[in-house]
């Protein structure tokens, strides 16, 4: 199984999503600022970084977890199950794969911060931002990243997407 994290940016809450996802961080508490920053990939991909899959490491059941940024083009998720249902028909791919949409979970001062940062580049202003709004939402990205494993777990679809609608 391939567990793929998405949303507009990619750095943001796919980043925290894969890193509760392979245990790299704490559940029973807020992060601390230096937790949150030192994410791989928090806030450190760029524009030239969407649409790539980036890989964030194998978890406890020996699935790798993967994130991309999709920007506004919410053909980008669609167009890949799409694809790995023709690798699946011709029989060259078996692997089972959940897409699941990080950006239900999205605060608002993450919007902010994620403009402000990697928009125009005002890191002082944006990484504070950033952070609060991480430290907003890392119960919702904590509950969205189990929900994904549970069906990942039990669904006996090929594919499945999760757009997480119940999260905002």
């Amino acid at each position: 199984m391939i567990y793929i994290y998405n949303d507009y940016g990619g750095t943001h809450t796919t980043s925290l999503a894969a890193a509760f996802h392979l245990k790299k961080l704490p559940t029973d508490r807020t992060l601390t600022k230096e937790e949150i920053l030192n994410v791989d990939y928090f806030n450190k991909l760029t524009s030239s970084d969407f649409g790539k899959l980036i890989f964030h490491g194998i978890d406890e059941d020996a699935h790798p977890v993967y994130t991309i940024g999709r920007k506004s083009q919410k053909l980008v998720v669609p167009a890949m199950k799409n694809l790995t249902l023709l690798f699946q028909e011709r029989g060259e791919m078996a692997e089972k794969i959940i897409f699941s949409n990080t950006s239900p979970t999205v605060p608002f001062p993450m919007s902010i911060g994620g403009f402000f940062s990697r928009g125009l580049k005002i890191d002082f202003i944006g990484v504070p931002l950033l952070v609060a709004g991480a430290k907003i939402c890392c119960n919702d990205i904590i509950q969205l990243v189990q929900n994904t494993k549970r069906i990942g777990r039990s669904t006996n679809d090929q594919i499945t997407v999760l757009e997480n609608k119940e999260f905002k």
